[in-house]
């Protein structure tokens, strides 16, 4: 259920976003139409987006992918959204490894005590265990916000409400 005195926590996993947009639609994700309709009047406590950084400098240069980094990144903070940034890793053999997974998961638990719900914004079933403890293990009501498509369906289930954003009206801009 949804109360205008809830207090609210919303957690973005950005990089799926941004993936599930830009391979299921073509398009990208409009955070502010976003942000608005999770918060439906309820009271955003904290609003974290969790992103990586790609390489960046090329020959000692800006490239052109880091500079729309920054603008995409600072359009997130424009919306309201505080980033958590991570470097992209790059391992010896070219293996590169950009997860925030833990880091959202310690946030959202850490955060819980003072919020009434977590709105989880990711179709990765890797956050199941934590849905499962955020509801039966602090008793928090916990919502998904994922593209239907593109999430998983045990996700899905264990959600108190799963919120489909093929649904949200405006969220999709064609690119």
């Amino acid at each position: 259920m949804r109360y205008k005195d809830q207090r609210i926590g919303i957690f973005i996993d950005v990089q799926n976003l941004y993936h599930s947009a830009k391979h299921l639609y073509n398009s990208r994700v409009n955070y502010k139409e976003l942000i608005k309709s999770l918060t439906a009047g309820r009271i955003p406590i904290r609003i974290i987006g969790y992103v990586v950084k790609s390489e960046g400098l090329i020959g000692g240069s800006r490239s052109e992918a880091s500079k729309s980094e920054k603008l995409f990144f600072d359009a997130l903070e424009k919306t309201g959204i505080e980033l958590r940034v991570k470097d992209l890793q790059v391992y010896p053999g070219g293996l590169k490894k950009a997860d925030w997974d833990v880091g959202l998961a310690v946030d959202a638990i850490r955060m819980a005590s003072f919020l009434d719900v977590i709105i989880l914004v990711t179709g990765d079933g890797d956050f199941l265990p934590l849905v499962e403890y955020l509801k039966w293990g602090l008793g928090r009501q916990v919502e998904i916000t994922a593209f239907s498509r593109s999430a998983s369906a045990k996700l899905k289930e264990s959600a108190d409400i799963f919120i489909n954003m093929e649904e949200i009206p405006k969220i999709l801009i064609k690119k």
